[in-house]
């Protein structure tokens, strides 16, 4: 029994669905289960990361966990299914991190939410794997309305370059260690195949909508109003402001041959991911 935590989110979904295709046997957690929608034949159970006293009736019988949660409880989530995870006789735990938790410079919100989650599910004692992945690709989602409005892209730092993965492969990667053995004790760093600006998504969005687009660099105030008007807290907006800042940097260009190695394929471009998600731009 494999046990998945945000079953329902843009990975985790996923994570599922891939686990099914490989003949598992999944448990999948939700808050809402009447609104999951997922492959026949998974286990859907109500569950609440930040309900601990929930967590041995959803880990009861399981045997590996992939652990994914967000926003400022996350540290206090990773920490209850940990425990209740060792508690459970789990034997292995893929928790999905960030690509910047393993950089002790890297103070903003969302990589130390992370890393001290880390902390957590090693103190367990449970088996673990990390799975960090870099930029998003479907962080592109928000500007799909924009795009569809007005043909443009409004995005900050210009200038910088991510490696922006698919969820595909991360959901894939993390399948992987969750079904196969030697993924104990190691940690997964993904990108995509090339790193690109927000003008370099423009263009390929252009190639495949068959229509100009423009890509129009704000200022972080306005890119974080922006986050808010998508229905973002403010607490939030203000992390993923930070971590979009690191754009600038050289780590989240770098190319990690991580899902090729695990997968046996090369990552999806973006213009792969493009193709997939057309209809939420046109």
């Amino acid at each position: 029994m494999i046990v998945v935590t945000g079953a329902t989110g843009t990975v985790g979904r996923l994570v599922v669905e891939q686990l099914c295709a490989m003949g598992a046997r999944v448990r999948a957690v939700t808050r809402r289960p009447s609104a999951a929608s997922l492959p026949a034949g998974v286990e859907i159970v109500r569950g609440d990361l930040g309900e601990p006293d929930g967590l041995p009736g959803v880990l009861a019988g399981a045997d590996r966990v992939f652990l994914l949660s967000a926003g400022p409880e996350l540290p206090r989530h990773d920490a209850a299914v940990a425990a209740a995870a060792a508690r459970a006789g789990v034997s292995h735990i893929v928790k999905l991190s960030s690509g910047r938790a393993g950089d002790a410079a890297a103070t903003d919100p969302i990589p130390a939410w992370h890393r001290a989650g880390e902390r957590a599910v090693r103190a367990s004692g449970v088996p673990w794997t990390m799975v960090r992945p870099l930029g998003f690709m479907a962080n592109a989602l928000h500007w799909a309305p924009t795009v569809r409005d007005h043909d443009t892209v409004y995005a900050p730092y210009g200038q910088g370059r991510i490696a922006v993965v698919d969820p595909y492969d991360i959901a894939a990667v993390a399948a992987k260690a969750l079904t196969e053995p030697g993924h104990e004790g190691r940690v997964h760093t993904l990108s995509g195949p090339r790193p690109l600006t927000p003008g370099e998504q423009t263009e390929i969005l252009a190639e495949v909508l068959g229509r100009p687009l423009r890509f129009v660099e704000t200022t972080p105030e306005q890119a974080r109003a922006a986050l808010l008007r998508f229905g973002i807290e403010a607490e939030m907006a203000d992390a993923i402001m930070a971590l979009r800042a690191t754009a600038l940097e050289s780590f989240t260009s770098v190319v990690h041959p991580t899902v090729e190695e695990i997968t046996g394929r090369p990552p999806r471009t973006f213009l792969d991911w493009v193709l997939e998600q057309r209809a939420s731009f046109a």
